[in-house]
This record gives structure tokens, C-alpha cells and sequence, in this order.
């Protein structure tokens, strides 16, 4: 149900020995973007890289996060991307540092989380809500075997259903390095505003009528008050007045 992929992306480079600052702009103006290469025993490579093509890999979802093999002078060296500097104006990326992938030297990494196949699960089809705890999981890993994502897949997921970190398949040499407990990265939950019930139809008529017949008893017919009278009421009270007062 959840996985770990790698994926590599590629890039063209190439070796630059600028030593001014107008030399490090003219670069810029030929639509390069400078970069660096550091890490390992070897020495730092200063390069550049087509902008046009940089900024279509950045446009990749996790581009902090993908190796990305770079093609220097007939040469392929795997990188990762750590930084990336953008113009403060024009947003456009003016630098770039890449780490260079040394078999066995382990790096600390943010791996971000997918999940596919919504439409498959139950559970949100029956109003569940997807909460999600960790949208990114923090690994320590080889730096050639860094996943690019963990994928969860909710086909079939239904609502009361955890996803813990135990379930992913890792490389033995990839671990978190949140250690000691088995913490979740989401659960499909029961929604969380419940419906109230529809009326009867029955009940609904019945008010209705209720209604009616109130208003039909009440309709032009003004409610007797204490103190007013009615036709007959004045006779009554001499019927009941003493014989000697009737005199």
C-alpha cells in the first residue's frame, strides 16, 4: 500500500572558470545560471547550466529532493540539488548548489508524501476525511539511494484506516530518523459534520393542518375579555338580583 520511489533527472553542464564578477554576469546574460558542485574528497567544480532547462526541472514537483544526473563535458556525475538561489526582482534562479552523491556517505533528507487513487477508496466515498499528519517524512539515507516520494495508496481504504511508517517499504539502509516509536503519517477519519435527518413527509402535512384549523377557529372571532359582555348578559344579572330589588 505505500512505496518508496527514485527517480533520476538529467541536465546538460558546463565547466566554467569565471574569476570576476562581470565575468559571473555575463554568464547570467547568456541565459546560464552559475552553480557549484561540493562534497566528497574531491574539490568543489564550478559550472553553469541552461536556465531554460533548470527552471523546467524546478517546475517538477520535490526538486530539493530528486537526484538529478548532471552531463559535464561528456562525463555523468549524480547530484542532489540543496540550494537555490532566486533574483530578489525578477524571481528568476541566478545559483545553484548541488551535493555530490558519494556511494555510502548518508544524508539527512525531507521526503515528501503522495496519495493516489482517492476515487478507489470507500471510506471517501462515504464522507471520510483524509487527515493527513506528515506531508513530509524525514530519512537518513545513503545519498544514491534517496526515494524521491513515498507513495500511499488509498484503493480500498476504508474509514478507521492508519497509515504508519512501519507500512513503507524501505531500503534496509534508509531509516527515519524519528526512532523508537511507529508514528502515522495519516488516517482516513469519519466525517466530521453529521446530516440531521430529514422530516417525514406525514409529519410535515400534520403541522400543517394543525395550523390550519387554528386559524380557522380563531378567524374574525375577537376572544372574550374579562369585563366585556354579551348579548343576554344584562338580563341575567337581574334574574339574579334579590326578589325586593326587583320591586
Amino acid at each position: 500500500m505505500l512505496k518508496a520511489y527514485v527517480f533520476m533527472n538529467s541536465l546538460e553542464a558546463n565547466i566554467r572558470n569565471n574569476k570576476t564578477k562581470g565575468e559571473l554576469n555575463a554568464i547570467r546574460n547568456n541565459d546560464e545560471v552559475p552553480a557549484i558542485i561540493y562534497g566528497g574528497k574531491e574539490q568543489n567544480e564550478k559550472i553553469s547550466v541552461s536556465k531554460k532547462n533548470l527552471k523546467s526541472s524546478i517546475d517538477k514537483e520535490n526538486f530539493l529532493s530528486n537526484i538529478i544526473t548532471l552531463n559535464i563535458n561528456g562525463k555523468s556525475q549524480n547530484v542532489l540539488p540543496r540550494e537555490v538561489i532566486y533574483d530578489i526582482l525578477s524571481d528568476e534562479p541566478i545559483h545553484v548548489d548541488f551535493l555530490r552523491i558519494v556511494p555510502g556517505v548518508k544524508i539527512k533528507i525531507e521526503i515528501p508524501v503522495e496519495f493516489i487513487n482517492h476515487e478507489s477508496s470507500p471510506g471517501l466515498k462515504r464522507g471520510g476525511v483524509l487527515n493527513i499528519v506528515r506531508r513530509k517524512v524525514e530519512l537518513n539515507c545513503p545519498s544514491e539511494k534517496i526515494p524521491e516520494k513515498l507513495t500511499i495508496d488509498l484503493d480500498g481504504v476504508d474509514i478507521g484506516e492508519s497509515f504508519k511508517i512501519s507500512s513503507v517499504k524501505l531500503d534496509p539502509e534508509v531509516v527515519p530518523t524519528i526512532q523508537g516509536r511507529d508514528f502515522v503519517i495519516a488516517t482516513l477519519a469519519a466525517p466530521t459534520v453529521m446530516k440531521e435527518p430529514e422530516k417525514p413527509a406525514e409529519a410535515e402535512a400534520t403541522e400543517g393542518e394543525e395550523g390550519a384549523e387554528g386559524a380557522e377557529a380563531t378567524d374574525g372571532e375577537k376572544p372574550a375579555t374579562e369585563g366585556d359582555k354579551k348579548e343576554g348578559d344584562d338580563k341575567k344579572s337581574d334574574d339574579k338580583k334579590p326578589a325586593e330589588e326587583k320591586k
